[in-house]
């Protein structure tokens, strides 16, 4: 079995964590720390997730030598569980109380977007993304102290839907998703092209959080040639291990969370019906990229004892991009924060660089990434099962290529607007 962390442990740690610089900081602010809030949910049904984020983001602060433009960083950690209200109250006492200059976090869709709008209640402040991934959160009303260098969830199914319409041949399938906004999202990502390329779908909800998946199991339409799985966490093996032990057999399409070590590290009758699964997202395991091979290597280097997975999870690699974002942005300005983060915040709207699967990501103007997305297959290697990056879709934007005039008046994802949508 894996190991885990507690949450306790999980707080625990460098308090003092710093990146260092090639530039002088400001003399103003020469000896004063940058306060770093992390927050990720150490709860609930993605704490796996959440701790690996941490694994990554403390990995990555080790790494540079506990400085960012010239000034000693100390990072305070914060936990969540994916609950709205309670990453809203621990944001709030991030900066209130403790005092951070800066929040990488959260994890979780709707997480996100309370954070967002909390964002623009600030001044002086700025919050950086950690994994969440609701469309919402920036495509509207978008906040100026708000940064998000990871793509979101309709961002990660480009080329899904196509592929298991036009390539698969699949004319039906059945959804079965969460009830909450980053489900929402991936849903709508996918739906937009399968429907249009004249796919029929079934959609099946339920609320984060449920372990009882026998009846929407039985509601699953015998006429469906696959089944559309956009769950994660708990939820995601809870629905999974459900579904193999009421014997069914349908080819499985994944959200991007199911495709995830966060996932796929668990043992359990779902992993027979998981090889072969089709998903898409922003990392893949097997991914011929120096850049990604060297995180790994890294990553296996300073977690293979202590809990971490066989590769980075989504969560850790996402953690990890919206931290490049913050670190470069600290080297380009020397560390100044003054003038209510003015220059950084301009030097992080300008941020292009390359994340640690090798993809170039930049900002649009709602500061949401534009950036590469990875089809992938999972396969049995070595007898572990590892997602393999089988066709990459080069910056995607967060329309998917759609006018944004044009996209937003499909209007918001969720339940009732699933975006499939049958070409006219």
């Amino acid at each position: 079995m894996t190991p885990t962390l507690t949450r306790r442990q999980a707080l625990a740690g460098a308090g003092s964590l710093t990146l260092a610089g090639t530039f002088p900081a400001p003399a103003i602010a020469q000896n004063a720390p940058i306060k770093l809030g992390g927050l990720t949910t150490l709860e609930g049904p993605f704490a796996t997730g959440g701790q690996d984020a941490y694994r990554c983001v403390q990995m990555e602060l080790e790494r540079i030598n506990h400085t960012a433009g010239g000034r000693r960083i100390e990072f305070i950690r914060e936990s969540s569980n994916a609950r709205a209200d309670v990453a809203l109250a621990r944001a709030r006492k991030l900066v209130e109380q403790d005092g951070v200059d800066i929040v990488l976090g959260p994890l979780s869709g709707a997480e996100g977007i309370a954070l967002k709008d909390y964002s623009a209640t600030l001044t002086g402040k700025t919050i950086v993304n950690g994994s969440s991934a609701a469309a919402d959160t920036t495509l509207r009303n978008p906040s100026k102290n708000f940064f998000r260098f990871s793509t979101d969830g309709t961002q990660w199914m480009a080329g899904v839907g196509n592929y298991v319409r036009k390539t698969l041949n699949i004319p039906e399938v059945c959804v079965v998703a969460g009830d909450y906004a980053f489900p929402y999202a991936q849903v709508f990502g996918f739906s937009l092209e399968y429907c249009r390329a004249g796919g029929k779908a079934t959609y099946l909800w339920s609320p984060l959080g449920t372990t009882d998946y026998a009846s929407q199991i039985a509601q699953i339409p015998k006429s469906a040639g696959a089944l559309v799985v956009v769950h994660g966490g708990t939820d995601g093996l809870a629905f999974m291990t459900q579904y193999a032990q009421a014997g069914g057999s349908l080819p499985i399409i994944g959200g991007s969370i199911m495709a995830d070590q966060t996932m796929m590290s668990a043992r359990g009758p779902h992993r027979k019906l998981m090889t072969g699964m089709v998903s898409g997202g922003p990392i893949a395991d097997v991914n011929d990229d120096p850049n990604w091979n060297e995180f790994v290597a890294r990553y296996r280097k300073r977690w293979a004892n202590e809990g971490g997975f066989q590769s980075p999870s989504i969560h850790g690699v996402n953690y990890t991009t919206n931290l490049q974002g913050i670190l470069g942005a600290l080297e380009e300005v020397r560390g100044d924060l003054s003038g209510d983060q003015q220059a950084f915040q301009a030097a992080l709207a300008k941020r292009r660089f390359k994340n640690p699967m090798g993809a170039e990501v930049s900002l649009d103007h709602n500061r949401q990434a534009v950036s590469d997305i990875f089809l992938t297959k999972i396969e049995e290697r070595e007898g572990k099962p590892v997602t393999v990056a089988f066709a990459r879709a080069a910056q995607i934007n967060q329309t998917l290529g759609v006018p944004e005039a044009q996209f937003l008046a499909l209007g918001a994802p969720s339940r009732n607007n699933t975006g499939c949508i049958v070409a006219g």
